[in-house]
């Protein structure tokens, strides 16, 4: 019975000392676990601090904009879609680049290496280099999209903190040709202004764009505005070349212009789009739209005459001529003579509400429905009075842009239908079909405002745009700028709008010159007869080769119309006006 007890006794006694061991083994096992996770999760708070925080809170130090901040090349995100003209030459496009960055706690000499890139890359300063090397983090950004030389040179520096991450940048082939309506982005890649912008989603997602531009007749819009503005000593310009048919637009310049690979650097003048965000008084060019609501309003003839000897007095505004004829004149010499008087009693007989209407149908008085988004708000007088209607009819008073301007001629020349300015090319639609065949005016009409702007060229205020053999008609316009609230007569808009051939439109150049100034050459003229019209044949004669547009003969229908017209103005020129307004009716 002792026994038994000293058994139980040792027995309990050795289970004891393995319940002991056995805790402490779980309490070891336990301390050496909490550890490992601790370990491990700072490990992976230092994997996300490098790879998320780090990498993208960084800016680029080189001031480049239009690439991804650290792209994902895997295939999880589509490269941004390449942009094209009509002709498929590449106006835009994304290439895969190397981005130098730096592993400060890898770098074995940071001052040799700072010295040896600033060689290899100007653009970077030795102290902000240095810096970066020894700094306590361990990824800094040091120069992105570098050059195949660039990286080759790097890498014969031999150090091993530094490495290349690739990555994807938007690259403009045409460079500041096609900036203003192309756009750019920014470093996200993300469209910041132009088809960039407005097609953002759709060129994220991988599909090409084709453009409507012609990047041919680009090049020439651009190169003669170029020459005007410096010519001229002008500030800036805007031009287009529109299919009259389809108003497809073929060019499209806004100067000064910008790189769009660095518009950050670029002035606020230069990113200011004059073709489709300017607002301006354009002067005689109305003088179109005028004349073709008073033959819509009045089915009168040709013949028909208004006093414009002496100057017209409506209130405190008194409505003079730029070259005063100080006779009665018929409608083709109002038009071919640009008489602001003629055209006032013209917008008289139309009627306020008949003519705003006309201009408002034409889209000259709403923002423009376009694919570019930067586009200017008309500015109209309000209220619209008789003063309005007077001074409206020829170009004052009312200000739009220059696309809506040459868009608004091109729906009275092509036959009177309605067309609105497209950039993007619909490869699927039919050219034949213009649009809804909206009918702004009749085709009799067309074809009267046909007539009166190919005597423009011929025996008006244009004969410097005189193309021999491709039938040029057109319209000058000069206009006064407003400065502080008051016309500056020092500084004009000088433009011309140019239509051809004219038996048969087909193409419509438009040319805007921001404050030109005279020359000795011009004898100190920078109206749109000496500044724009003889730009606008250039564009003209350079577009038929390019084209491959045979000259006409001199004995095509349309030659024989113009020897009758001006045989027509010689006879009716003195003809007595039976009263104000359409009351005259001499013979057709």
């Amino acid at each position: 019975m002792i026994f038994s007890q000293r058994l139980r006794r040792n027995t309990v006694k050795i289970e004891g000392e393995r319940s002991s061991a056995l805790d402490l083994a779980r309490g070891r096992l336990a301390l050496m676990s909490g550890f490992f996770i601790l370990v491990y999760m700072v490990f992976a708070v230092r994997a996300f601090d490098l790879a998320i925080i780090q990498g993208r809170a960084i800016a680029p130090d080189n001031g480049q904009i239009a690439e991804n901040n650290i792209p994902n090349i895997n295939g999880e995100t589509p490269r941004r879609a390449d942009i094209t003209d009509r002709n498929g030459a590449l106006l835009a496009t994304t290439l895969k680049t190397a981005s130098l960055y730096a592993d400060p706690h890898l770098v074995a000499d940071a001052d040799a290496a700072a010295k040896k890139l600033v060689k290899i890359f100007p653009d970077l300063k030795y102290g902000d280099v240095l810096q970066k090397l020894q700094s306590h983090k361990r990824f800094v950004w040091l120069q992105r999209n570098v050059s195949p030389d660039q990286q080759y040179q790097v890498l014969q520096i031999g150090e091993p903190g530094l490495e290349f991450e690739e990555g994807y940048k938007r690259f403009y082939p045409q460079g500041a040709l096609t900036a203003h309506l192309l756009g750019y982005g920014n470093v996200d890649a993300q469209g910041l202004a132009g088809i960039e912008r407005s097609f953002n989603k759709h060129l994220s997602a991988g599909h090409d764009l084709k453009l409507t531009l012609d990047i041919r007749l680009q090049h020439v819009l651009r190169r003669e505005m170029l020459k005007a503005v410096g010519e001229f000593e002008a500030i800036g310009a805007a031009g287009a070349i529109m299919d009259v048919t389809t108003g497809e637009i073929l060019a499209g310049v806004s100067l000064p212009d910008f790189n769009p690979h660095d518009p950050g650097h670029a002035d606020k003048d230069a990113i200011f789009n004059r073709l489709t965000l300017g607002a301006y008084e354009l002067g005689s060019v109305f003088k179109i739209f005028s004349t073709a609501a008073f033959f819509e309003v009045h089915d009168v003839p040709m013949s028909t005459t208004f006093d414009a000897s002496e100057p017209i007095k409506i209130g405190r505004h008194t409505i003079h001529d730029y070259h005063a004829k100080e006779r009665i004149l018929t409608i083709p010499e109002v038009f071919m003579y640009s008489s602001n008087i003629g055209s006032a009693l013209m917008g008289r007989a139309v009627g306020t509400d008949a003519l705003r209407s006309f201009y408002h149908d034409l889209g000259l008085l709403d923002p423009l429905d376009f694919e570019v988004r930067e586009v200017a708000r008309p500015l109209v007088p309000h209220p619209w009075r008789e003063v309005n209607t007077l001074t409206a009819s020829y170009g004052h008073g009312v200000s739009t842009t220059p696309l809506q301007l040459v868009t608004a001629v091109s729906s009275i020349v092509n036959g009177g239908y309605l067309v609105k300015p497209s950039l993007v090319l619909d490869e699927q639609s039919d050219e034949e079909e213009s649009g809804e065949d909206i009918r702004i005016v009749s085709a009799k009409t067309a074809q009267r405002i046909r007539q009166l702007l190919r005597l423009v060229v011929t025996d008006g205020t244009a004969k410097k745009a005189e193309v021999k053999g491709y039938r040029v008609g057109g319209k000058t316009g000069t206009a006064e700028k407003i400065v502080d609230g008051r016309y500056d007569s020092k500084k004009k808009i000088s433009s011309f709008v140019g239509v051809f051939p004219m038996d048969e439109p087909r193409y419509a150049v438009f040319i805007m010159v921001d404050e030109p100034k005279g020359q000795k050459h011009t004898w100190n003229y920078a109206t749109g007869g000496w500044v724009a019209a003889p730009a606008v044949a250039r564009v003209v004669a350079s577009m038929a080769s390019i084209l491959g547009i045979s000259p006409a003969g001199d004995n095509t229908p349309e030659n024989h119309f113009g020897e009758s017209l001006k045989q027509f103005v010689s006879t009716v020129s003195t003809s007595p006006p039976l009263g104000e307004g359409i009351e005259g009716r001499g013979r057709e």
